[in-house]
């Protein structure tokens, strides 16, 4: 760790740790006497190194966000494969009408994108949703053919 460059510390820098240690403070993981040597000690700082010495044995004061709920992920998957089938049907129409019309094929695409999209939905969001069918297909997708 010593072979690392020292970077000094900007305003900004002791600003992020000074709020961190009110929180700290707040939280109770700091006495009133501790709060105040360190955040003097941290406006002190030149270094990062020194701003990181100030909160090593302190836990990050915010807390991770909460993973999505698998029926949140299942829902955001059908929005994204909703737009992708509006978006091949969309394409699919504009080349039927440049090609001056006639018999309207895109129907079938239509028909075939949305009833798969109609079974994935089913299946990720119906009542007897398979929440294992999204980590299959990432699972399929990852192993080397």
């Amino acid at each position: 760790m010593d072979d690392l460059p020292v970077l000094r510390a900007g305003d900004a820098d002791r600003d992020a740790l000074a709020r961190d240690l009110r929180e700290h403070f707040a939280a109770g993981r700091l006495t009133e006497a501790e709060f105040g040597e360190r955040l003097d000690a941290t406006y002190r700082a030149t270094t990062i190194r020194e701003l990181d010495a100030l909160r090593a044995d302190l836990p990050d004061p915010r807390p991770l966000p909460a993973p999505a709920a698998p029926r949140e992920l299942a829902r955001r998957r059908i929005y994204q494969d909703a737009g992708a089938v509006v978006i091949l049907n969309v394409g699919c129409v504009a080349v039927w009408a440049a090609g001056g019309g006639g018999s309207f094929w895109p129907e079938w695409v239509m028909l075939v994108s949305g009833l798969r999209l109609l079974r994935d939905g089913w299946r990720l969001l119906g009542p007897a949703a398979d929440q294992a069918v999204p980590s299959r297909r990432r699972d399929r997708r990852r192993l080397p053919r």
